[in-house]
């Protein structure tokens, strides 16, 4: 693959020729096998084997990389993936990469389906799950501190991250209108030449390998430049792949079908998941639970449970919600052949889009990295998700916590109060614990979870959780 490399100054490792393409693969395998933890735990793991380990790509163009897919909607971490395998071995490359990230997660997240829809209403499997609630709820908390500690760099970004969980809390102002806000006000902020949104956004992983040591050099692949023509042929057929399998259901089913919903509903999150799973969480449950009502508040916290402790991106906890929406509707199928299939939809429309905008946007990445406006409305972006993550945190805390929830609706207000008398002390317990074992002790998120779940159990044996 020598010859694909356009520029002179070619370390010698390059010269040598890239990895094969079946290493490759078993690289990307053990990466995807390995990938728990959340994008901060799946990025240092990335980090650690393409750069430190295999010497395949430099510290800042790992970083380059990582700032373009801070750029866009959808699991950076999988991005990321995608976007070095199309580097290294082109479209093949990138797709290859992307999928083998999924997978594991997505056969893993179908199995826990199949056994929450068959037993989910038996007591140790409700008790296993009460645990994991309350390690979630402190998850949850974990994730507002640390992106709070990195976005919220002065007090605009307060107050927009304030807002944000003003506007989504307390009048019910759907997702996408507050990213798309918060962008437009650091995009103009940063054009006005105020100074709060000056300050970018990364991720600081130190210095490292240098990219002329590396094994893909500082020279860019031919491919990697960009071209009008691929770049159209590319857009048609993902496009196609995203949007075909939508236009179908709609036309063979009507727009009201369960399936046509699931289609339609993922297709529109696919394009605003902007800040990481934790933040389009709040979206779709809003969604999932009060709108489509293909799951009861309890269970879009059993499905995070899920995503939490199996590998890959935190938001295959869509193909459990996309999962029980069908298995409820089953219309003529078979309720889990319906689930399966509703699941499966799901993560078609939900990643099929991420390989989309790497493949089509990953050439022009210098010219998107350098332009300080729109740095700047990411900045903003960030910071709104912060609020909406902590009205997740909210969410999540009272439906967890307490038993029963009552809505408060008043002059344009819209939320939901709990219900004093209704404290689940148990669970309360369970999550003060899972605080204690995250901030004070440094527990890891698996072993948090797995210490609560662990205790849901002990407890529904001792004869005191759930029966």
């Amino acid at each position: 693959m020598n010859d694909a490399i356009t520029e002179p100054s070619q370390p010698k490792a390059t010269e040598q020729g890239y990895p094969s393409f079946g290493e490759a693969a078993r690289v990307w395998g053990r990466i995807a096998l390995l990938s728990f933890g959340g994008p901060a735990g799946q990025i240092a793991l990335m980090h650690r084997i393409l750069v430190d380990e295999k010497r395949w790509i430099g510290e800042e163009r790992f970083l380059h990389a990582l700032n373009f897919c801070m750029l866009l909607p959808g699991p950076e971490a999988q991005q990321l993936a995608t976007y070095i395998g199309w580097l290294m071995h082109r479209t093949a490359g990138g797709l290859v990469a992307g999928t083998l990230f999924v997978l594991p997660g997505a056969i893993a997240i179908l199995a826990l389906s199949w056994v929450y829809a068959l037993h989910g209403d038996a007591a140790p499997v409700e008790a296993f799950f009460f645990g994991l609630k309350a390690a979630v709820l402190a998850i949850v908390f974990q994730a507002v501190i640390r992106i709070g500690q990195r976005a919220l760099r002065n007090r605009v970004m307060l107050g927009i991250a304030a807002a944000a969980f003003i506007a989504i809390f307390a009048f019910g102002v759907p997702f996408p209108l507050i990213i798309i806000a918060a962008g437009l006000i650091g995009f103009l902020g940063s054009k006005a030449g105020i100074a709060a949104f000056r300050a970018g956004n990364g991720h600081g992983t130190g210095r490292g390998l240098n990219d002329a040591d590396s094994l893909l050099g500082e020279g860019i692949p031919a491919h990697a430049r960009p071209d009008r023509a691929r770049s159209i042929i590319l857009s048609l057929v993902f496009l196609a792949l995203w949007l075909g399998p939508t236009a179908l259901l709609i036309a063979a089913l009507g727009p009201q079908n369960v399936f046509s919903e699931i289609a339609i509903f993922f297709s529109q999150m696919a394009v605003v998941t902007f800040g990481g799973a934790y933040a389009v969480l709040a979206y779709v449950a809003q969604a999932a639970v009060e709108t489509y009502q293909w799951l009861r508040p309890g269970e879009m916290l059993d499905g995070l449970g899920m995503a939490e402790t199996t590998p890959g991106p935190l938001i295959m906890v869509t193909q459990f919600v996309g999962f029980m929406g069908a298995f409820r509707e089953p219309g003529t199928l078979p309720p889990l052949l319906a689930g399966t299939l509703g699941g499966l939809l799901t993560t078609w429309v939900t990643f099929v889009p991420c390989f989309l905008w790497i493949f089509l946007g990953a050439p022009y990445i210098e010219q998107l990295r350098t332009n300080a406006a729109l740095s700047a409305g990411l900045a903003a972006i960030t910071a709104a998700v912060v609020g909406v993550i902590l009205n997740l945190a909210v969410w999540f805390g009272l439906h967890t916590i307490f038993r029963e929830v009552t809505s408060f609706r008043a002059m344009g207000l819209d939320f939901d109060l709990p219900v004093l008398s209704s404290l689940d002390p148990l669970a309360l317990l369970l999550a003060l614990a899972a605080v204690l074992a995250l901030f004070v002790f440094k527990a890891g998120v698996v072993t948090t979870l797995a210490g609560c779940a662990a205790a849901g159990l002990v407890l529904h044996f001792a004869g005191l959780a759930p029966a």
